[in-house]
């Protein structure tokens, strides 16, 4: 599996499609995997929603949305690839409408609903990944691309509007973004949505999937960034695909690769994070609060010194899915480490590194933030098996692969210099999803 696409709550369900290719742990054409959920934290494997229409020569479906278009229906967009063309040089957006389940999905007969005859003879490369969004009772759909064949430094953002309540009749709008990359190749699986009283665009440019945040303008069909930065601190994250909730928040998937071949099975969805702004305007992130319902029986600790070369170790029920939260004061510190300990000798610990202005885990080493009036660090990490997902402070996210499964059996915490606290530490064996 690869990228997640179209996430909508529809009907007391969240659902959630995901590119698949079923027949083996190697890569080849791409179907819709579809699961749901009625609480983000147990789900459920429902069939295949989408295959390639062979005998309409087609050969994949690529990635996508899902919306409920102006008449009521379920409806996704998504790029078809045909056998004998090139998915840079030629590709369509096709459009299948669901039933009352979202389980069944007809593919329309009017199919492409969008063609690069749209473009009125511009030639867009790439062109993949339809993203809709609606401001006031106008739809919007974006969708990546660049405009020299992947060269480098004209990656765009193409944006269009739809001209009917059926979503079968749009308009080209033209470039909302170009992305300021000199080697950005391309703008693959755009996100565009609004957050607070700001816009955030989500591109993935064959590299660390990127956010701007600023201002759109509907009428002349432009976004203008005021400020950046990078979804997660390692490229095993990539594709992020976002819904909205009823109270205006927005949750986030992203596909985890790097996995090695020769198991059954490749590639995982990470974590449903929840986005938000800050007071100053930064994006932040957080794991889904409803997570807490796979915990386990905790462990707990409270106030805990942390001194001078005198590290602190708790021992934790060994296991291959866990859930641990600390809140550290540094006090005299400016750095604390957090050691994971495997429980087998060839595992060797994972070291995460937190001080006033950076976080460092293995080869990630990005910037973070602390207030030096209350100089707190909070971390939450996510061990399952082979997969660890990491957040500070929210604001910085990291995702690495752990070899092999990883068990867990204790952390360890130090200062190189001065004293911290540990204010709080749990951590939490972590149940199953799968209903």
């Amino acid at each position: 599996m690869n990228d997640p696409n179209g996430p909508i709550y529809y009907k007391g369900y969240y659902h959630l499609f995901y590119q698949l290719h079923p027949f083996s742990d190697g890569d080849g054409p791409k179907y819709w995997g579809h699961v749901r959920s009625r609480d983000l934290a147990r789900w459920e494997q429902l069939p295949i929603a989408l295959c390639p229409s062979t005998e309409r020569g087609e050969q994949g479906v690529w990635s996508g949305c899902c919306t409920i278009n102006g008449l009521g229906q379920p409806m996704i967009f998504y790029t078809s690839v045909a056998p004998d063309k090139s998915a840079m040089t030629h590709s369509e957006q096709w459009a299948a409408i669901g039933d009352k389940d979202l389980i069944h999905w007809q593919k329309l007969d009017s199919n492409p609903v969008l063609s690069e005859t749209l473009h009125g003879g511009k030639k867009i490369y790439d062109w993949r990944d339809p993203f809709i969004f609606k401001d006031g009772r106008r739809t919007f759909m974006v969708i990546g691309g660049n405009l020299n064949e992947a060269r480098g430094g004209q990656a765009v953002v193409n944006l269009y509007e739809a001209r009917n309540p059926a979503l079968t009749e749009w308009r080209y709008r033209g470039v909302l973004f170009q992305l300021p990359e000199a080697d950005a190749r391309t703008a693959e699986c755009p996100n565009f949505f609004k957050l607070g009283d700001r816009w955030v665009l989500i591109t993935s440019p064959y590299n660390r999937p990127e956010f701007f945040i600023g201002d759109f303008d509907p009428d002349t069909g432009r976004f203008e960034s005021r400020t950046r930065g990078t979804l997660d601190g390692d490229g095993h994250f990539y594709a992020p695909d976002a819904m909205q909730l009823s109270d205006g928040r927005r949750i986030l998937w992203g596909w985890i690769s790097g996995f090695p071949g020769g198991r059954g099975w490749n590639g995982c969805l990470s974590l449903p994070r929840i986005l938000s702004l800050s007071r100053d305007g930064q994006l932040q992130q957080m794991p889904a609060p409803q997570l807490s319902k796979l915990r386990g029986s905790p462990v707990i600790w409270r106030n805990t010194p942390i001194g001078d070369y005198s590290p602190k170790t708790f021992v934790l029920p060994k296991t291959n899915a866990m859930e641990i939260s600390a809140v550290i004061y540094l006090d005299s510190a400016d750095e604390v480490s957090l050691s994971l300990k495997g429980a087998t000798s060839d595992a060797s610990p994972v070291v995460i590194k937190l001080s006033d202005s950076k976080f460092t885990m293995l080869d990630v080493n990005v910037p973070l933030s602390v207030n030096r009036k209350k100089p707190e660090l909070r971390v939450r990490v996510f061990i399952d098996h082979s997969v660890l997902e990491v957040f500070a402070n929210d604001q910085v996210c990291a995702t690495k692969l752990l070899s092999p499964p990883y068990q867990i059996e204790a952390l360890e915490f130090s200062v190189p210099v001065g004293g911290a606290n540990g204010t709080l530490i749990e951590a939490w064996p972590m149940k199953s999803i799968w209903e």
